[in-house]
Order: C-alpha cells, then structure tokens, then sequence
C-alpha cells in the first residue's frame, strides 16, 4: 500500500508551517541574558533568516566590561600550566561538537570543505595556543645587561581587559584566532563577534560556559560595530582594542577615541583561510613589559656568601 497521500499531507504541513526562529542571546559573566534594550535583528543567508540576534547596547558593553574587569585578577594570577589546561579543554569540548559547528557554519554561507576546514583549525588554534601558555614567558623575556651592580629582568604581564572587533570574514575562525592570544597570557576580554554570521560565535559562547573558564573572562557581544566601537575605544575601563578588519577610516575613529586614557589600538587584517598555524607574537601584542631591578650582593671579605 503506497504512503504518497500521507506523505504529500506531511510536506503540506511542512511548507504551511512557520519556523521558529532560535534567539541567540549575549554572553556576560558566564550567563546567558537578552539585550536590556530589547532590540535584535535577522541575518539572513541566501535569503533564509538565521536566527534573532540579539543587538547589544550601550549597558550591554558597561555590563561585559565590569564582569570582566571582575574577573580579570583570578584569571592573571593562575598560573601559565593551568590556563593551558583550561585552552586545551575549550578545543577537547569544541572537537566533541564538530558536526554541530560544521553545519551551523554551512548554514551561514559556507561550502562543506570551507566549513570543515574552519573547524579544524579552530580547534587546532585552540590546542595551539594552549601549548604556548607557559613557554611565551621564556621566549620573550630577557635578562638586560646594566651596568651597575644589579639583576635587570624584563618580564611580560597581561595588559588587563581586552576588547576584540572580529573578523567579518570568518566567524568562527576569526574569534577563536583572536580570542586564544588574549586569554593565554592572563587577561580577560569583550568580542564584538561577526554581525552578519553570528550564529557559531554565539553557539561557541555555549562551550565556554561549559568549560573551565571562570565566568567573566570571556564575554560575546552581538550587534553593530559602527554603533559599539567608538564608545569601547572611549571607554575608561578598557586597556586595549584589537581590530581585525580593513576599514581605514573605522581605524581612525577607534584610535581617536582611545586616545583619552591611551588604550592601545591594534589593527590586524588576517586571512584566516591562510594562516594556518597560529603567532605567538599575537600573545605578545596583548602583554605589557615590566622591568624589575635588583641589587647584587658583593661577596665580603671574609669571602661567605653574597
């Protein structure tokens, strides 16, 4: 007995019925809240709405910027093994939902090669970076030679809250390759993460909330970068921004208002289909050099100890 009726009622159904959209909502403190403006917008992928995005605000950013500030001290003072550690788990859990980010990431635009490939090496960065937490330390310190009688070291430490501008071009590649560097040497960040393909970011946002990350060290904002940007580069509270884009005159007014309490703006414009094994000068970039002096003991004459 043929099942066509039926199955021609089903796709009847199917095509009658409207689908509900997901709500993918803000990440700050390690919880999941909706915009306090209540805005949101659709992207769209091949004219297929994505899902409601949340569109973050103002209060949005001072919220994300006091949980990470919060956080910023505990997450500095682990050391370099345990923050590895916490990398390495953040790439175990991303490799445990591979087809799941895969498929989000075709649903957004991406071919299936492109897709798979940005997975890997997302994952892969991950790993990458985890391995470099405690080695950085050693390859970029140094000991300086003075001439008076001292000890002169000069060590990197974390720079404090970091805010990130990712990649429009590759949505999850782009954060993950900006998000690992930042994190790996002790400070905690804010990531406007890609407006027109936000859906793995914020799915991502999940697998962080998951892991051994403390809450507040890392925190994904939805929403627009032209609105968002100049008010973080303003913002007090804030050590540094990072760029990853090409817009020149975007450059310009973040750097014009970061000017007023001297936050570093850095500016990168990667091809992450490219870049296919990580920088550990992009660790560097998010460090501040201390210097530390001290005194050498002469020996007496006596000759016992120094």
């Amino acid at each position: 007995m043929s099942n066509e009726p039926a199955d021609d009622a089903q796709d009847a159904e199917e095509n009658q019925r409207l689908p509900i959209l997901k709500t993918y909502k803000l990440y700050i403190d390690g919880k999941f809240p909706r915009t306090e403006s209540g805005r949101y917008y659709t992207p769209e992928a091949d004219g297929v709405a994505l899902g409601n995005i949340c569109q973050a605000s103002r209060k949005d950013v001072k919220n994300a910027v006091v949980a990470a500030r919060k956080a910023h001290s505990g997450w500095a003072n682990r050391t370099a093994y345990n923050r590895g550690q916490i990398l390495y788990r953040i790439g175990e859990m991303l490799e445990g939902r591979r087809e799941q980010f895969t498929a989000e990431l075709i649903k957004q635009g991406l071919t299936a090669p492109q897709a798979a490939h940005e997975v890997n090496q997302s994952i892969d960065r991950l790993i990458y970076y985890a391995g470099w937490c405690d080695k950085f330390q050693q390859v970029f310190s140094s000991v300086n030679p003075v001439a008076s009688s001292h000890f002169n070291f000069s060590l990197l430490e974390p720079m404090g809250v970091v805010f990130v501008i990712a990649s429009e071009t590759s949505p999850l590649l782009g954060l993950i390759g900006m998000l690992a560097p930042v994190i790996a040497s002790g400070n905690s960040c804010i990531l406007l993460t890609c407006e027109s393909k936000p859906l793995s970011a914020m799915t991502f946002a999940e697998v962080l909330q998951t892991s051994d990350v403390p809450a507040g060290v890392v925190n994904l904002l939805t929403g627009n970068a032209a609105e968002l940007g100049p008010h973080l580069a303003s913002h007090k509270d804030i050590n540094a921004l990072a760029y990853d884009g090409a817009d020149h005159d975007y450059l310009k007014t973040l750097q014009e208002n970061g000017i007023s309490n001297l936050k570093r703006v850095l500016n990168y414009h990667f091809d992450w289909t490219a870049d296919s094994d990580g920088n550990p000068y992009l660790i560097k970039d998010f460090c501040e050099v201390k210097t530390t002096w001290h005194p050498i003991e002469k020996i007496s004459a006596a000759g016992s100890g120094y």
